[in-house]
């Protein structure tokens, strides 16, 4: 390996100096043991040179004394406290570079000094998975017996996992790399998991049988597919760019194997690729004949894909009398102007439209990751064409109970507003293609995404009555978060379930709770724009300057102590109300209670105590000029007195009698005093509400209120 400033040959020319630093110190160390210059390691290190200094790429002596699979050196090294556990840049340990080199001794020897037998480095590789990659048999059994984790997934950054990478398992290693007595080891041994996919939706069939630049020969990868087949591997997973197994095996031009998986039943013979080419289409291009016989013979369509076209472009007649001989026909290509709704998902809905799939019945659909819009734990949900409609389709297993039971409950949500609905359901091959309405994006992303001032309140009514509709088909979600609100192109709002969390009420409160509790959590978070974690989310994050706060919090408060009135009460809540309508209902409250005997003792708890009470000398708030002319109208006096009560009688008959001059003083009314006395309504209101005599009074329903 290079180093930096100082060349290999210049440091091994160079002798000792009482100068020296331990920088280079350092350097002739890490020199002399990637030279196994054994007693020039001791000098060294008894001069002090840092036994754990680091190289380029963060290789420490005890790194390269490993990859030398040097036992002697590696001992020596550890005798003179070099730290097992340092990584090199790329997060590798030197007990993980044991794996690589497949020596056995060296990974017994790290194990007794500490080292995790699962440790894995920045990529997600484990010393099990370099020994399974670089086919070391006898590290992997080894390693197995010591307790290493057979089916763990490749673990990755959140940054790396988003871009589908990570995921691979040992089994898929040894797969890729054509190491076929490891992969027999590793399943009939170690019961490895056949079926695992990595990020990319691969299992260790499709890695088989993917090409790579290294030792991997068509002839080990047929030999390690048919063993995988003979062991009941899933046929139908796919590679990155969406080939199937037998559309590999065609690649490959391997005719054993495309009879093995053809004879298996599983594959879909006329299944394609992303860039729309079936099994027969590539073995036209790759001018097989005899794959191609066998993919006719079999029943593989023939009008999809311009295979005359292809096959006179490689001048295979004897192919072109094939394809001719099953009723293949040259087409002449014809531009498409068709362009989705969608915007977000314009262009694979565009890709889709174009591509040839087989059709399921009216269904066009493709179960691969890029057309993939959603992860849920019943599996992925995927772009779709129902017909001329964009929809998302969910596919399960038609005589499932669970998946008829979740048609039947999707079914009842029919006539729900705010639930998403089944538009439409196709079934094939044993399977149940569930379709919905297309949606845009979720809660998270429309807030995160939103550069407009949201509406958060109209948000809010539509998850308010979609969870009533949900409760009301006798259910509770138990899952209520951001990602479960599904919006349109029109903004309209869904909630979802397909994680098949709800559960049946059945007169179980704290189902209902739970709901209630999750919900005030939702206000907390939409009331902010979706600026903070729902996990995290806090009253503490409302922003006290809103002119919602007081009604906010309230409103959280009664949805966290399941309040009394349900969810069909909270939902006419003040926070609900626009600012007129709180302003119309502190008018009207005056003329709905003056007539009525000991008036002062209906709301007089927001009098008490009268040094707390923002409302007892509420005079002292007002504009002077105003309260001036309001206690001389035209050239009469009246004094206005504390209290609740009065502040309510001098709001309505401002109102009822206004003049220039206050208009022009303090401008919109309803302005004015919600600013001046921001809690005002939600004290008013719960006054009223706990107030077995005047709670009808608090309904906003009230026609005279609005």
């Amino acid at each position: 390996m290079n180093m930096e400033h100082t060349t290999q040959s210049q440091l091994e020319a160079s002798p000792p100096s009482s100068t020296e630093t331990t920088e280079d110190l350092a350097a002739r160390l890490n020199v002399a043991v990637r030279n196994l210059e054994i007693e020039n390691v001791k000098e060294l290190l008894e001069k002090g040179a840092d036994v754990n200094s680091k190289a380029g790429s963060g290789w420490t002596p005890l790194h390269s004394a490993v990859q030398a699979n040097n036992e002697d050196l590696v001992r020596l090294l550890l005798e003179k406290g070099a730290d097992l556990h340092a990584r090199k840049d790329n997060g590798g340990t030197a007990f993980i570079e044991a794996g690589i080199v497949g020596n056995v001794r060296l990974l017994e020897l790290f194990l007794d000094h500490g080292s995790d037998v699962n440790e894995y480095d920045d990529n997600g590789f484990t010393a099990f998975m370099e020994a399974a990659w670089y086919g070391r048999e006898e590290a992997l059994r080894f390693l197995h017996s010591k307790g290493a984790d057979v089916n763990l997934r490749r673990v990755v950054c959140e940054e790396k996992r988003k871009l589908n990478k990570g995921g691979a398992t040992a089994l898929m290693d040894a797969c890729r790399e054509g190491h076929v007595s490891v992969v027999k080891a590793l399943v009939q041994e170690m019961n490895a998991d056949l079926n695992i996919r990595d990020n990319q939706d691969r299992n260790a069939l499709i890695h088989a049988l993917k090409e790579n630049d290294r030792n991997k020969t068509g002839e080990s990868a047929a030999s390690i597919g048919h063993f995988l087949l003979d062991c009941g591997v899933d046929v139908n997973s796919r590679d990155e760019n969406g080939k199937t197994a037998l559309i590999l095996a065609t690649e490959m031009k391997s005719l054993d194997l495309v009879k093995v998986l053809l004879e298996k039943g599983e594959a879909d013979i006329d299944d394609a690729d992303d860039e729309g080419n079936t099994a027969l289409m590539v073995a036209v291009k790759k001018n097989n004949y005899d794959i191609a016989k066998l993919l006719c013979e079999k029943g593989a369509r023939t009008d999809v894909g311009n295979l005359i076209e292809e096959a006179n472009r490689n001048r295979a007649f004897i192919l072109t009398s094939l394809l001719l001989k099953h009723k293949a026909k040259f087409v002449a290509k014809s531009p498409t102007d068709w362009e989705p709704c969608s915007k977000r998902w314009r262009d694979r809905l565009k890709k889709l439209y174009e591509i040839y799939r087989p059709m399921i019945g009216k269904l066009k659909t493709y179960q691969y990751i890029y057309y993939r819009i959603q992860n849920t734990s019943q599996g992925g949900i995927y772009l779709g064409l129902h017909g001329d409609t964009e929809v998302a389709v969910r596919i399960g297993r038609h005589r499932d109970t669970e998946d008829d039971k979740e048609k039947r409950f999707l079914e009842q949500c029919g006539n729900c507003k705010h639930l998403v609905k089944l538009f439409q359901y196709e079934k094939a091959k044993g399977c149940l293609y569930l379709c919905f309405p297309l949606w845009e994006k979720n809660l998270e992303e429309y807030l995160q995404e939103s550069k407009d001032e949201t509406n958060y309140k109209d948000i809010l009514k539509m998850i308010f009555q979609a969870v009533r509709e949900l409760h009301s088909l006798g259910f509770a979600h138990q899952d209520l978060c951001p990602r479960k609100f599904l919006i349109d192109l029109n903004d309209k709002i869904y909630l979802a379930d397909f994680d098949n969390r709800r559960q049946l009420i059945e007169g179980k409160k704290e189902l209902v709770n739970s709901d209630l509790k999750a919900l005030s959590r939702l206000v907390q978070y939409v009331t902010i724009g979706g600026k903070k974690p729902f996990e995290k989310i806090s009253t503490e994050d409302l922003a006290a300057d809103s002119p919602d706060y007081e009604e906010a919090l309230d409103l959280v408060e009664s949805l966290d102590t399941h309040d009394e009135r349900g969810l069909e009460g909270l939902s006419k809540h003040p926070f609900f109300w626009s600012k007129q309508i709180r302003f119309n209902f502190l008018k009207n409250i005056w003329n709905k209670i003056k007539d009525c005997q000991n008036r002062g003792t209906i709301l007089k708890n927001l009098n008490t105590p009268e040094e707390c009470s923002p409302y007892m000398k509420w005079t002292e708030k007002i504009d002077k000029e105003v309260l001036k002319i309001m206690e001389n109208p035209e050239g009469r006096t009246y004094k206005y007195g504390k209290g609740v009560e009065n502040l309510l009688r001098f709001i309505r008959n401002l109102d009822e009698h206004p003049q220039k001059r206050i208009s022009n003083k303090i401008g919109d009314h309803a302005d004015y005093f919600l600013k001046l006395f921001p809690a005002l309504t939600i004290d008013v209101y719960n006054c009223l509400r706990k107030n077995p005599r005047f709670s009808h009074l608090a309904d906003i329903q009230d026609p005279s209120l609005t």
